[in-house]
């Protein structure tokens, strides 16, 4: 279908083409050279594995909804994330990662390496009931590190389309998927309820098959454990085939509205200091999505994968403040949260480990797009992909690699003219918004900073925390060097300070705005009206309505009743590659019938 350029940096000469050795075998066998062709045969093997363990492992820990300040390493004492700090500390923490605002288009845009509006990906999250998903013709992350040898597995979330199989992770590149298609799902039976339809079902699975065997246990865990038993196995088959993971979490996104925060009892019961309840239960499910890294490392170290092993752990997008799953999280000092086009909406809180990095302990300022990740990390891999691919994400590699921050990033982050119609478009410093979510009343400042009361306990000894941790100590092991905790977590702490040309406010659904984000990331002053007619304005604008023009069309499609789980089992199926059964459908239609009756009795 497509092909791919590898570099496979192996010394070993390039491999026979299959039509040459199939030519050598008649040749050999004809005279007898037995002793010879299996020479040969070993040769090509030694010449494949070779290729094939010069790639690093390559492995990506995505939290979803989680806030930009939900980390410790960030500066909040609030509660803390030693495991993922020491991780950042140890490694690279990436300053300036940007995604998408929600998560179906982030998604789309870590596993394609385009913007959202190339793919029709840019409006909205696909809910359940809608049948559309990532396009068909699209190639996929995992489908260009599957080709190039690598084991490909999603473990948690999909949200990239399951209305037909074809959509689902298995048909899009992946050799294995345990975890769910939709949405979001309970943290403990993996049910999910779409509220306003009064569809139920479960949505868990193994690959194609549906189980139920994680049910009572806390997702979160069975996500871990199985992103464990893969790296175990991978590590004790002493695999020459490189791993290609992405543990997908549903923490700390919101579970069902009926019972949206959910966290373990012990992991809760460290907590008992923050008096709101609900941030209680989201400093809990953030504090399991912690231990889940660690145990990862843990894994890597166990197996001795580090030493060859590329580490990213990110969240999808910014957090929800306020509004819909709303969780308490916090993206404090940015300006605005989830599905918005503000900072807070699309920065993300990152770090990447490897041994390949010649600045380890670092935070790295160069802003970085989510759909560079594809380029970047399959370049690390020696991998090229094929040009005809069209990818909007750069390869980054060489400047992560040798801590370069000369690149002047073009970032499409939103283009969506459905509804509400609002654009966010970066240009090295300069940002552009037009427009607004939610009519706005998501554009303020929304997150907080406790700095006083109720704080961490064990922040009293941040340093000594981190440093006990087993991630600082296996990561040591294979990178030792010094680490100033205190210095880089205040180099990757944020402040809103008041801009050299002062406060001046945004109106974005009356004019566009302006912001230089460097000297003001908490976006505080608007200078459009200085700038408006300057070249630096008309330039940028005439880009936005370039990128307009050529977008594809949103893939979007109105939500379909025959998706109902109830006619397949009380499962979240395929429906469209399904038939339900003549029963359920009776079942189905008397269903409708009796709610359409009782609104008219309502009238």
């Amino acid at each position: 279908m497509f092909t791919f350029k590898v570099d496979s940096r192996s010394s070993s000469g390039p491999l026979l083409p299959l039509q040459s050795l199939m030519a050598m075998s008649a040749h050999l066998r004809d005279n007898g050279s037995i002793f010879w062709l299996l020479t040969i045969g070993l040769a090509g093997f030694i010449t494949l594995s070779s290729a094939a363990s010069d790639k690093p492992n390559i492995i990506i820990i995505m939290a979803d909804d989680l806030g930009f300040d939900d980390v410790s390493f960030r500066g909040s004492n609030n509660f803390l994330t030693p495991n993922i700090d020491a991780l950042a500390y140890s490694g690279v923490i990436l300053n300036n990662l940007y995604t998408a605002p929600m998560c179906t288009p982030s998604r789309a845009a870590l596993l394609t390496g385009k913007y959202p509006i190339n793919t029709g990906m840019q409006h909205f999250v696909i809910v359940n009931d809608q049948p559309w998903g990532l396009p068909l013709n699209e190639t996929t992350m995992a489908d260009i590190f599957k080709e190039n040898g690598f084991r490909t597995s999603l473990i948690g979330k999909w949200h990239l389309g399951m209305s037909q199989r074809n959509f689902t992770p298995t048909e899009r590149g992946f050799d294995h998927h345990l975890g769910y298609l939709g949405a979001y799902v309970d943290y403990y039976d993996q049910n999910y309820k779409q509220m306003s339809k009064g569809y139920h079902g479960h949505d868990f699975r193994e690959n194609l098959k549906s189980t139920h065997d994680q049910v009572g246990h806390y997702v979160t865990d069975v996500l871990t454990d199985a992103a464990v038993q893969e790296i175990d196995d991978h590590g004790s088959k002493n695999s020459t085939q490189p791993l290609f993971l992405l543990l997908s979490h549903l923490a700390p996104h919101a579970a069902n509205e009926d019972n949206p925060m959910q966290a373990p009892e012990d992991e809760l019961a460290q907590f008992g200091y923050i008096l709101n309840e609900t941030h209680r239960y989201y400093a809990a499910m953030v504090s399991r999505l912690d231990r889940s890294v660690g145990r990862v490392i843990e894994a890597l170290g166990r197996q001795d994968m580090l030493q060859n092993s590329i580490v990213l752990f990110m969240s999808d997008n910014g957090g929800p403040t306020q509004g819909e799953h709303s969780t308490t999280a916090s993206n404090y000092p940015l300006r605005g949260q989830k599905n918005s086009p503000w900072e807070g909406g699309l920065r993300s809180s990152a770090a990447i480990w490897s041994t390949e990095f010649e600045r380890l302990g670092s935070v790295w300022k160069q802003q970085i797009y989510i759909g560079d990740l594809l380029p970047t990390l399959a370049a690390a891999a020696g991998i090229s992909p094929d040009p005809e691919l069209h990818l909007d994400g750069l390869n980054l590699w060489s400047a992560l690699k040798y801590g370069y921050e000369s690149v002047e990033r073009e970032i499409v982050h939103v283009i969506d003219e459905v509804e509400e119609p609002h654009l966010s478009y970066m240009r090295g410093k300069w940002k552009v918004i037009s427009g607004t979510t939610s009519n706005g009343i998501y554009d303020g400042w929304l997150g907080e900073r406790v700095t006083s009361g109720e704080v961490n306990p064990r922040s009293e000894v941040y340093d000594d925390l981190i440093r006990n941790t087993s991630v600082w100590q296996l990561l040591q092991q294979v990178s030792s060097g010094k680490r100033n905790i205190t210095g880089l977590r205040k180099q990757a702490s944020v402040e809103c300070v008041e801009p050299s040309t002062g406060i001046r406010p945004c109106l974005p659904q009356l004019a566009p705005c302006l912001f230089d984000i460097e000297a003001d990331p908490c976006e505080q002053s608007n200078l459009y009206e200085e700038y408006r007619n300057s070249t630096v304005f008309l330039e940028l604008w005439q880009r936005i309505q370039q990128f307009a023009r050529n977008a594809h069309p949103p893939n979007n499609k109105p939500a379909d009743p025959k998706c109902d789980p109830r006619l397949y089992r009380n499962e979240w199926t395929w429906w469209q590659d399904e038939k339900a059964s003549t029963a359920a459908q009776m079942i189905h239609f008397s269903w409708l019938l009796m709610g359409t009756l009782y609104s008219l009795t309502m009238i």
